[in-house]
């Protein structure tokens, strides 16, 4: 199989900002074409657009809570890149949602909710894109953006991480039946850091117990995961498909 190391055709999700923003800029910095898809924010989402280096990017608007919407934002993708190569699933949510606090009918929709963006768009995307790579012959690439809360636990959101751990799960499923095709698949474990939603919380009153979470004192940035995904997603990571990578500073242990 043949994936190579820049010109590829990557999709991102849920890249209008944040860590997507930082993903999208590192593909398009590595040389290569990318689809940054939105949800909602369409505005953000071409702010994320105009700042890639190179050309040949596109932008792909859909709901992928809704199976016949990730199936079009494929599509989109695919057509306006020529097809695709490398999938990034990092389109979330992420809803406090601490037991004891929640109602039950709130609780239900917040689960339902979590459950249709975290695992199963992200499995619906996989499906979806890997069959273009098998197709195209070339082999390919899925990066699953997974969390510390798969592994710590998250008590205010716990649906966020009880789905982060099945797309890790997921992410290992498809790394063995999908490299005969030469499609590697991995997922990254990102701890505490740094984005534009977070950001009263890390320079508000519990900043300072949030970085104490890492030996290193502070919390990460979102270009440190970015590179992390550019690299699972190069050649010389192959022999890393089914890897879960940590990344939180030493701030959860595990072995």
């Amino acid at each position: 199989m043949n994936v190579p190391a820049s010109g590829r055709r990557v999709l991102v999700s849920g890249a209008s900002r944040g860590l997507g923003r930082a993903v999208a800029r590192a593909f398009a910095a590595n040389g290569d074409r990318v689809a940054v898809h939105f949800g909602s924010r369409e505005e953000e989402a071409r702010t994320t657009l105009a700042s890639l280096a190179g050309g040949g990017h596109t932008l792909v608007g859909g709901d992928l809570a809704d199976p016949s919407g990730a199936a079009a934002v494929v599509d989109a993708a695919a057509e306006a890149l020529g097809g695709i190569d490398v999938l990034v699933n990092n389109a979330a949510v992420n809803i406090r949602h601490p037991l004891p606090e929640t109602p039950y009918a709130e609780w239900v929709a917040v689960w339902q909710q979590h459950v249709a963006v975290n695992l199963l768009a992200t499995a619906n995307l996989s499906h979806l894109a890997a069959r273009r790579m098998i197709d195209q012959g070339g082999g390919g690439r899925i990066v699953n953006i997974g969390s510390r809360g798969a592994f710590r636990g998250e008590p205010d959101h716990p649906a966020y991480g009880a789905t982060k751990a099945a797309v890790h799960a997921l992410g290992q499923s498809l790394a063995v039946s999908l490299a005969p095709y030469g499609i590697a698949v991995a997922s990254v474990a990102p701890g505490f850091f740094a984005t534009e939603r977070v950001a009263p919380r890390v320079e508000g009153p519990e900043g300072a117990a949030i970085r104490a979470q890492s030996p290193f004192g502070r919390v990460g940035s979102a270009e440190e995961i970015a590179a992390a995904v550019l690299w699972l997603a190069s050649p010389a990571a192959e022999w890393s498909s089914g890897t879960i990578l940590d990344l939180n500073g030493a701030s959860h242990l595990r072995s």
